[in-house]
């Protein structure tokens, strides 16, 4: 009788998103509000036999301006975070008083978590720190923080193919105007029904509350004139 154990395969790390579906969500929904408040001027570039053309570029050009600013800002946010984080953890290592630098853990929890994280955890987590070899001399981007901003400046760009593309693919610009809002309160249907299964408030109840968001926002657009 064998009584060897089976040779275990190392099961492989599971890499985290990049961008989690919060992000993912939030940004497309940005693209379509920016493209949506373009096609809202329909009224005003329908002179002319071009002006689905041009509406589609001005609404193109529009988003990969925002596109860039924002993931842009993307890289900002991520890097001022991550220096944070570092300067907390390098002052906590480094204060040679116990009592001083637990204190300085509980001051940088979420007010929301003080209550539920006792001093003997963060002395645990003290201890690591200072336990720790090295910590990075300052906070860096890394190779998935441009890969993140790659991924918000084309989910802004992109976003805008639905909404504006309806204005090249067809003559008439009503029908046009038409198909373009049924696609973007479909798509913000979708996004909301994604971020509503991923934080749990309900799939149906999260798509129902984008769609009447982004219905709510072309009504006010068209008051406005568009």
């Amino acid at each position: 009788m064998n009584t060897t154990s089976p040779t275990r395969e190392p099961v492989p790390e599971k890499r985290e998103p990049v961008l989690n579906t919060v992000d993912r969500v939030t940004e497309l929904c940005f693209g379509l509000f920016m493209a949506l408040t373009f096609v809202g001027a329909i009224k005003a570039v329908t002179a002319g036999e071009d002006a689905g053309r041009k509406l589609f570029i001005a609404a193109l050009g529009c988003n990969l301006a925002w596109g860039l600013a924002d993931a842009v800002m993307f890289l900002v946010r991520t890097l001022a975070d991550r220096g944070q984080r570092l300067t907390l953890a390098l002052t906590v290592k480094r204060e040679p008083d116990r009592a001083v630098a637990v204190q300085v853990l509980r001051d940088a929890l979420p007010k929301a978590l003080e209550p539920l994280v006792d001093d003997a955890e963060l002395e645990q987590i003290r201890a690591r720190l200072v336990a720790a070899s090295t910590l990075p001399p300052r906070a860096r981007l890394r190779r998935d923080d441009f890969i993140g901003a790659a991924g918000i400046f084309l989910l802004v760009v992109v976003s805008t193919f639905p909404v504006a593309l309806p204005f090249i693919i067809v003559k008439d610009h009503i029908t046009a105007l038409i198909i373009s809002r049924v696609l973007t309160l479909a798509m913000l249907f979708a996004a909301g029904f994604a971020l509503g299964r991923y934080t749990g408030a309900g799939a149906m109840k999260a798509g129902c509350a984008m769609t009447l968001l982004g219905a709510a926002l072309t009504s006010a657009i068209i008051a406005l004139g568009g």
